[in-house]
């Protein structure tokens, strides 16, 4: 009798999966209140950190045998055929946009940008990355200049 084992999920759930974790964890940055300590360990340390886990098991399980590499468009292109390793690459986008948002949330939470200005950032950051981070840059420096106006008067 030959037994084979079935994975435990799909590449496509693993994928689902990453997404709504991720999710939670723009929520709770966006919506949840900083003084709630242990509720910021959400995107700051949970979320992250699951996401690092499963990018690390899937990146040392199937890199190897993907093909490909970084080197050129054509080796990425051939790395990324791989569903495994696709998933993995998409877990590390997911966990480092959140990360990025956290530290723009903590830098404009410092300058005394309020929430509902900081969300317009933190979406733009979970949805384009860069383009959110550099949004984030001129907020957090429009808010200081009005707060250096503010201290001289």
């Amino acid at each position: 009798m030959l037994i084979t084992r079935e994975p435990l999920m799909d590449w496509s759930t693993l994928f689902s999966l990453m997404n709504a974790l991720a999710m939670v964890g723009w929520l709770v940055l966006m919506l949840a209140p900083r003084r709630w300590t242990a509720l910021g360990l959400v995107p700051r340390l949970l979320v992250p950190g699951a996401i690092g886990v499963a990018y690390t098991a899937l990146m040392g399980a199937h890199f190897a045998s993907a093909g490909g590499g970084f080197g050129s468009i054509a080796e990425v292109r051939t790395l990324f055929a791989s569903d495994p390793v696709l998933v993995a690459g998409w877990g590390h986008y997911l966990a480092f946009d959140l990360l990025i948002g956290v530290l723009l949330a903590d830098r404009l939470d410092r300058v005394g940008v309020t929430r509902l200005l900081q969300v317009p950032v933190l979406l733009a950051t979970f949805m384009f990355g860069p383009a959110g981070w550099l949004l984030g840059l001129i907020t957090e420096a429009v808010a200081r200049s009005r707060l250096g106006r503010a201290q001289e008067a």
